[in-house]
């Protein structure tokens, strides 16, 4: 994996974790419109960079578009990826 590839990967990575987070801050406190807004923005952010890096590197995810031959298992697979040097 070349260092454009780990660093989309790590933005898309960082970019889910404030979705997830934000989406479960609104489950308790719906009304904010501040979180709602950083929520929307990290989800358009978060499939924005999903489909940059499967449009170069292939499918992220098994419910993502292949080409011939299924391309889900190519190496590495997301986690096996070595970020201890990053």
């Amino acid at each position: 994996m070349d260092r454009d590839q780990m660093d989309l990967l790590v933005e898309i990575m960082e970019e889910h974790f404030v979705v997830l987070e934000t989406a479960l801050y609104l489950d308790n406190q719906p009304d904010d419109q501040n979180a709602l807004r950083l929520h929307n923005e990290s989800s358009r952010r978060y499939h924005q960079l999903l489909e940059m890096y499967e449009t170069r590197y292939g499918p992220l995810r098994n419910t993502s578009m292949s080409d011939y031959p299924w391309g889900y298992v190519d190496d590495p697979w997301p986690w096996d990826v070595d970020f201890t040097n990053y």
